[in-house]
């Protein structure tokens, strides 16, 4: 008899995924960049979070929103930058780690000369099927299309996602 214990419900299960080997998104103004969809519900036995990383250029940003029933945490892991959050400014570099809560109103920039690489953590999850809303397909490895904006009805994206709207729309 081993000591080890029970075997979970779901088995012995792991996930370990490279850089290019998750769906990805060429992201619209003003973010561009791109992201990366590393963890959801649907490939892995996990139902209560999404996790990936967001490629940010220099000059690019993530605009205000906020989220009515998710959490959003967010560690940077190259470049710097600014978030503001409920009107309060915060300087961002390698190591800093933000969590924003439901309906708090945040943003990102990229202030620096080198691109940002942020890793997310959504709870619940939701925020994939936003980056497949508004983004285009990406192929590791091609080239950064030209700019684009977000599709016309991005608003209607956001109510059905449950966003808090930028202050003034």
């Amino acid at each position: 008899m081993s000591d080890a214990g029970p075997e979970p419900r779901f088995g012995r299960w792991w996930a370990v995924v490279a850089p290019g080997e998750a769906p990805s998104w060429w992201q619209p103004l003003p973010s561009r960049g791109f992201v990366e969809v590393a963890l959801d519900p649907s490939s892995s036995p996990y139902d209560g979070f999404s996790c990936g990383t967001q490629l940010l250029p220099p000059g690019c940003s993530v605009r205000e929103h906020g989220h009515q029933r998710n959490h959003e945490l967010i560690h940077v892991t190259a470049g710097t930058g600014r978030a503001e959050i409920e009107d309060q400014a915060y300087t961002l570099v390698p190591g800093t780690t933000l969590l924003f809560g439901r309906h708090a109103r945040h943003l990102i920039e990229n202030t620096g000369t080198t691109d940002m690489t942020l890793f997310w953590v959504f709870m619940p999850p939701g925020l994939e099927d936003w980056f497949d809303a508004i983004g285009r397909p990406r192929t590791p490895g091609q080239p950064m299309p030209p700019p684009f904006e977000r599709p016309e009805d991005v608003a209607g994206i956001q109510a059905r996602m449950r966003f808090v709207p930028p202050r003034g729309g």
